[in-house]
């Protein structure tokens, strides 16, 4: 899968959050000062050519929708971040994260379970 420039990116968690939109729905949730409204068309148009919009069209007016999920864009780019950044080691990356930044006892905590849930699901998945 591609990765997404800021710009790229920006669209597309707004495309997420609308499930389909047009232009001016696009811009309605961008900060101000907006793009025009000719740089926020041409971006969706490189999304699609990308594969990861597609539209719906009503004469001259296109409606557009996401073709790949939040869900599937974060679980390619946290990969690819990994592979980069950490040795391909999802215990690097976590391990990093726990030492390097400023988590909260509490944080860490809830990480522990979340990993103690995972551990048990596969557990049970594998044996069941």
């Amino acid at each position: 899968m591609k990765e997404l420039t800021k710009a790229e990116e920006q669209i597309m968690q707004i495309l997420w959050r609308l499930e389909k939109g047009f232009i001016k729905d696009i811009l309605d949730y961008l900060a101000k000062p907006k793009p025009a409204y000719n740089t926020v068309s041409t971006i969706v148009r490189i999304l699609e050519k990308k594969g990861f919009v597609d539209h719906k069209a009503y004469g001259k007016t296109h409606e557009y929708y996401p073709t790949i999920s939040k869900e599937e864009y974060t679980r390619s780019f946290l990969k690819r971040f990994v592979e980069n950044y950490f040795s391909d080691s999802f215990k690097e990356m976590v391990s990093f994260f726990a030492k390097e930044s400023s988590m909260s006892i509490s944080e860490l905590e809830d990480m522990i379970k979340t990993i103690n849930k995972q551990i048990k699901k596969q557990k049970a998945d594998k044996n069941g």
